[in-house]
C-alpha cells in the first residue's frame, strides 16, 4: 500500500509531471506557486507518495470573511468584528492516477492540520468553488455555501477538527 506526506513545495520537488486534468492547476504548480511563496501571497503544500511523486497539492493563504456575510446562526456567538479571520485554500488538485482515493479529503485534513498547529487565529477554511464538481465535492467534505456569495464556501475550523476526529475513531 502507497503512503503519502505532506510538505511545502520545494526545488527538489519534481513538478513537470503533474497532471490533474485541469490545466490551470497543473500551470500553477509548474510554474507559478513559487512565485507566490516569494511573494508571501501563498503557501504551497504537496503530497508525496512514497518514490517522492508528487500526488496532489494545496495552497494556503490568510483571508477574511465579512461578518455580515456569515451566517447568522454562526456570528450570533462571536465578537463583532467587521470581519471574520480565515485561511483560503486558494487551490487544491489531486493527480488523475490518484483521483478517487481519498486524497483530496487528505489534503483538505492537512490544512486543517497545518492552521491548527501553528495556532493561527483562523475561524474558518474558505474555498472558492471554480464549478459544479468542486462545489459538491468541498459540500461533500463539510463546506457550506456563504450567503449570497456565488462560489465561496466555507468551513468553521471547530467543525472541521470535529471531522477530523470523528474520521480519526473510525
Amino acid at each position: 500500500m502507497t503512503s503519502f506526506v505532506t510538505a511545502s513545495l520545494s526545488r527538489d520537488h519534481d513538478r513537470t509531471g503533474f497532471r490533474s486534468g485541469v490545466e490551470a492547476l497543473d500551470r500553477y504548480l509548474q510554474e507559478f506557486a513559487f512565485q507566490d511563496i516569494r511573494r508571501r501571497v501563498a503557501g504551497c503544500f504537496v503530497m508525496l507518495d512514497d518514490a517522492g511523486e508528487i500526488a496532489g497539492f494545496y495552497t494556503l493563504a490568510a483571508t477574511s470573511v465579512p461578518l455580515n456575510l456569515a451566517p447568522p446562526a454562526v456570528t450570533k456567538k462571536l465578537p463583532r468584528y467587521p470581519v471574520l479571520p480565515a485561511m483560503l485554500i486558494g487551490r487544491l488538485a489531486v493527480a488523475t492516477k490518484r483521483q478517487g482515493q481519498g486524497l483530496g479529503r487528505a489534503l483538505i485534513a492537512d490544512a486543517v492540520i497545518r492552521t491548527e498547529s501553528f495556532r493561527i487565529g483562523a475561524y474558518a477554511l474558505i474555498v472558492d468553488a471554480k464549478d459544479e464538481r468542486a462545489r459538491a465535492f468541498y459540500a461533500a467534505n463539510g463546506f457550506a455555501t456563504i450567503p449570497d456569495e456565488a462560489r465561496r464556501m466555507f468551513l468553521p475550523m471547530a467543525t472541521a477538527l470535529q471531522i477530523l476526529e470523528s474520521d480519526r475513531r473510525g
